[in-house]
C-alpha cells in the first residue's frame, strides 16, 4: 500500500492547505508521495523540505511588498507575482528552502502544469529543489494571462489547474492506493459555467489548444468534484475540506484574511487528525 497526499491550489486559498500541512508535520504525518498544483504545489513543497511555518511566515511579511505581488510588477516584468522575487530571492536568500532536507526526505512530490501546446497536464518528479524544480513550481502556478509562460526543455507551460483541478491523475497513475486530499473549497462548490473567451486575445490565437482547456475548465472541474465526491463515499479517498467557503479572494493582500484562513486550515487538521491516521493506518 502506498500513502499520497493531493493538494488542490486555489491561489491564497492555499492558506488554509498551508495550516493542514503544518499540523501533518508537527504531528509527524507522513506520506509516501505527494502532489501539488499551483499554490499546492508551492506551498506543498515545504512538506518534503520539512519546514513547517515557512508558508505561512513568508507571505504575511512580503505579500504587500510590490517585488512579490503588483501591478508594477506585472507592467515592468508580465508577471503578476515577480518570478525572480518569489522564486530566486525570496527561497534563496530572504526567507530559504532547505533544498537539502527536500532532497533527502523520501516523499515523492510531483507538480503539475498546463502544457500550453498541447492544453494538457504535464507532471514532473521534483527531485532536489534546485533550479529546474523551481521552474517546474513556477510554471504550475503561473497565471494566464497574468504571468509569463514558462519555458521548460523546448515547450511552454502555465498553471496546472487550467487542465487538472485536483492532481489525482498522477497519484492513480503512480499506485499510491490510499488516497488523501486536501481542496480549498467547502463540499458541493462547483463553478459556473462562464462565456467563451475571446479569442482574438494574443494568448488564445497562438495557443488554441490552451484556448480549449480554459473554455472547458468549468466542465472539468465539476467532472472532478463529482468523481471525488463518489470516491469520498465509497470511503476510498479522505477529503480535508474548509466546513464554510473562506472569506478571501484568489489573489488576496490582506494579511489576516490569510492567516485567518492558515488557522481555519489548522483547526480543520486538528479536529480531522483521528479519522487521517485511522484511515492511512487501515489494514
Amino acid at each position: 500500500m502506498k500513502t499520497g497526499l493531493i493538494l488542490e491550489g486555489g491561489g491564497m486559498r492555499g492558506m488554509f492547505s498551508c495550516g493542514v500541512l503544518d499540523v501533518m508535520m508537527e504531528r509527524g504525518l507522513r506520506f509516501d508521495g505527494a502532489a501539488g498544483i499551483s499554490a499546492g504545489a508551492v506551498f506543498g513543497c515545504n512538506l518534503k523540505s520539512r519546514q513547517p511555518g515557512r508558508a505561512l511566515r513568508y507571505n504575511l511579511k512580503y505579500i504587500r511588498d510590490p517585488r512579490y505581488l503588483s501591478l508594477r510588477s506585472l507592467v515592468r516584468t508580465g508577471d503578476l507575482f515577480g518570478a525572480d522575487f518569489c522564486y530566486r530571492e525570496l527561497p534563496r536568500d530572504l526567507d530559504p528552502f532547505d533544498t537539502e532536507t527536500f532532497r533527502r526526505d523520501p516523499m515523492a512530490f510531483y507538480v503539475g502544469a498546463t502544457d500550453l501546446s498541447a492544453g494538457k497536464i504535464v507532471y514532473h518528479l521534483c527531485r532536489d529543489g534546485g533550479d529546474e524544480d523551481m521552474l517546474w513550481l513556477r510554471a504550475s502556478a503561473s497565471l494566464p494571462f497574468v504571468s509569463r509562460p514558462v519555458e521548460i526543455g523546448g515547450r511552454l507551460y502555465l498553471d496546472g489547474g487550467i487542465a487538472e483541478a485536483v492532481p489525482c491523475s498522477v497519484m492513480e497513475k503512480e499506485g499510491y492506493d490510499r488516497r488523501v486530499l486536501v481542496l480549498t473549497r467547502p463540499k458541493g462548490y462547483r463553478k459556473r459555467k462562464g462565456r467563451p473567451l475571446p479569442r482574438f486575445l494574443p494568448l488564445l490565437q497562438r495557443w488554441p489548444a490552451l484556448a480549449d482547456a480554459l473554455d472547458r475548465r468549468a466542465e472539468m472541474y465539476d467532472r472532478q468534484m463529482d468523481a471525488i465526491d463518489r470516491a469520498e463515499a465509497e470511503g476510498r479517498i479522505l477529503v480535508i475540506r474548509p466546513p464554510r467557503p473562506l472569506d478571501i479572494r484568489r489573489i488576496e493582500r490582506r494579511p489576516a484574511e490569510l492567516e485567518k484562513a492558515y488557522r481555519i486550515g489548522r483547526e480543520t487538521m486538528e479536529e480531522r487528525f483521528a479519522d487521517v491516521r485511522a484511515f492511512l493506518d487501515r489494514a
